[in-house]
C-alpha cells in the first residue's frame, strides 16, 4: 500500500488532544474520517507526537497507508475539502518510502511556547497564548533555562501519569525571546529535543515564568532539577500557548 508523510496545522482548542477518542473529538479522529471519505474503510494514522488537550500543531507529521496510489497534492486537497468546518489543515503530502515511520524516524521535536504579558484580557489570540498580566524579566528566564539544557533526569519536570520508560533526556535548546507588540510582550520558548516527556515543556514554561515573575531565582531551577521529584516542580502552565512547530528528520519528506 502507498505510504504518505502529512505535515498537519491546527488548532488544539476544539479537541481533547491529537489522540483518537471514542466519545471525544481528536486531532487524529478528523483526518482518519476525512480519509475514510476518500477511500471508504478504517483507517489508522502515526504521528510524530501525540499533543494534548488545547495544544497547537504548526508542523505535525502523520503518516497514512492508501490503497490507491495518490499525487500528494491531489491527496493534501481532498483531505482539506473532508476536513472542512474543522479546525485542521493539510498543508503538504509526501509519497514516502515503506520504512517511513512519523514517529520513530523524526530525530528531533520542535515546540513553540508562546507567552503574553499584558495587563488587558486577549481578544484576537484568545487561546493561542498564555497571558499573565504582570512584567516578566527576560535575562532572569535565560538565566534559569541554561540549567535545564543537557542531558538530565527530568523527574521532576515529568508528569505523575507519564508513561516514558525513562525520565533521562537531552534537551538539545531552551532559548527565550521577547517579541514586543503594541499592546504587549510576548515571550517566545524555542525548545528542541529528540523527544519529551509528558507535560515536561508546559512544566519549564511555568517554572521559568516564576523566575521571570521574581518568584523563584534562576539557581533555583537547578536545585528543582536535581531534587528529581515532581514536587519541586513550579506550576505547570496551561495548554493553549504550546504548539508543536517541526518535526525533523534524516531526509525531510516535504
Amino acid at each position: 500500500m502507498p505510504r504518505y508523510a502529512l505535515k498537519i496545522e491546527y488548532d488544539g482548542a476544539p479537541f481533547a488532544g491529537w489522540q483518537r477518542q471514542a466519545d471525544q473529538p481528536s486531532v487524529q479522529g478528523a483526518i482518519e474520517a476525512a480519509l475514510a471519505k476518500l477511500e471508504p474503510r478504517d483507517h489508522t494514522i502515526a504521528a510524530a507526537g501525540r499533543t494534548d488537550a488545547g495544544v497547537h500543531g504548526w508542523g505535525q507529521v502523520a503518516h497514512c497507508d492508501m490503497a490507491q496510489d495518490w499525487d500528494p497534492f491531489r491527496l493534501s486537497e481532498a483531505l482539506n475539502f473532508h476536513l472542512k468546518p474543522d479546525p485542521v489543515a493539510i498543508v503538504a503530502s509526501a509519497a514516502v518510502s515503506d520504512d517511513f515511520h512519523a514517529r520513530f524516524s523524526a530525530t528531533a521535536r520542535h515546540y513553540i511556547f508562546r507567552l503574553m504579558s499584558r495587563r488587558a484580557p486577549l481578544t484576537f489570540g484568545a487561546g493561542q497564548f498564555w497571558r499573565v498580566n504582570h512584567a516578566l524579566d527576560l535575562a532572569a528566564m535565560q538565566a534559569g533555562a541554561a540549567h535545564l539544557i543537557g542531558r538530565h533526569d527530568f523527574t521532576t519536570f515529568r508528569s505523575t501519569q507519564c508513561q516514558a520508560d525513562s525520565p533521562v533526556k537531552s534537551l538539545d535548546r531552551l532559548d527565550i525571546t521577547a517579541i514586543e507588540h503594541a499592546t504587549g510582550t510576548e515571550y517566545q520558548f524555542d525548545v528542541r529535543a529528540r523527544s519529551f516527556l509528558h507535560n515536561q515543556v508546559r512544566s519549564f514554561v511555568g517554572t521559568l515564568e516564576r523566575v521571570g515573575a521574581g518568584a523563584w531565582q534562576p539557581q533555583d531551577v537547578a536545585k528543582a532539577l536535581r531534587a528529581q521529584d515532581r514536587v519541586a516542580c513550579g506550576p505547570v502552565c496551561p495548554p493553549q500557548g504550546l504548539y508543536l512547530a517541526h518535526v525533523v528528520y534524516p531526509d525531510d519528506p516535504f
